[in-house]
């Protein structure tokens, strides 16, 4: 099992062949993308930010959480940081597991846990210049501004 906060764009091929291994008859792969609108605005990008001694902590805690419930370790999960453009991979997820269920509830098991319980915090770019931090577990606007705003929420 690996996790991993990253600064530069996710290789899916290299974590899908990560967690190969002969003894696994299932492989699954999640990767979370930034979309071109949220909440019937234009988003032309998104910077994410953490505390990132606590967020990897945490994510190795989930992956712990997974590996145990459903009974693999191959688990590789990395994050981005940084500024993201659309489209640009922002979290990626594979799983093998000796069958399709473990995997896949592994899987869904970890990208749900990440989202409601990992300090990652994102601003949005919008079309019309303005910025805006939005709570990663619900997609609430937190804050807004007209000019980049530093830090976070």
């Amino acid at each position: 099992m690996r996790v991993a906060l990253v600064d530069r764009p996710i290789d899916v091929a290299a974590l899908v062949a990560e967690v190969a291994h002969p003894g696994t008859g299932a492989t699954t792969l999640f990767v979370g993308t930034v979309r071109d609108q949220h909440a019937g605005r234009a988003v032309t990008g998104i910077d994410y930010d953490a505390y990132a001694p606590m967020a990897h902590r945490e994510c190795e805690t989930i992956g712990a959480e997974a590996a145990e419930r459903f009974g693999t370790d191959r688990i590789v999960v990395e994050h981005r940081l940084g500024t993201l453009a659309v489209t640009e991979a922002s979290i990626a997820i594979a799983v093998a597991a000796p069958h399709r269920v473990a995997a896949l509830e592994a899987q869904r098991y970890l990208i749900e846990a990440i989202k409601a319980r990992v300090p990652i915090f994102k601003r949005e770019h919008y079309a019309d210049g303005t910025r805006a931090w939005v709570d990663n577990r619900g997609g609430s606007v937190v804050a807004t501004s007209g000019a980049p705003v530093e830090g976070t929420p």
